[in-house]
């Protein structure tokens, strides 16, 4: 026995399948402009922002980690937690606070990489 699709379910995948590529695009982009700033304002080129995995690893850098410790994140716990000392490191090396690290950078990253890149924050790496 075969399932038959109605119109409507074809319509409403059609419309979601598309709808929701754009604005996952356009969500990437705005990330990316957020990063830009925070990549330039660390001393990298600010176009590495557009590159999937190479911001990854750059923002993972900045927050004065090894490059190869974004590996983490592939490792669905560890990933998780590894996201929240990223976070907190990242705001630390920014002259950001604790609290500002985990709500704005590790919750709402792309309002966060706005306040950092556009805002007064300079970057300067602590030793940890």
């Amino acid at each position: 026995m075969t399932t038959a699709n109605t119109p409507m379910d074809e319509a409403l995948a059609a419309v979601f399948s598309g709808t929701t590529s754009l604005f996952m695009l356009a969500l990437y982009v705005v990330v990316a402009i957020a990063a830009w700033k925070m990549f330039t304002k660390a001393g990298y080129p600010g176009i590495l922002a557009f590159i999937p995995i190479v911001n990854l690893i750059l923002i993972v850098k900045i927050a004065g980690y090894s490059g190869w410790m974004s590996l983490l994140y592939l490792i669905p716990v560890v990933g998780f937690i590894f996201a929240i000392f990223v976070a907190v490191r990242l705001g630390a090396n920014f002259g950001k606070g604790g609290a500002f690290s985990v709500f704005w950078l590790w919750l709402f990253p792309m309002i966060g990489y706005f306040i950092i890149g556009l805002g007064d924050a300079r970057y300067v790496p602590r030793q940890h």
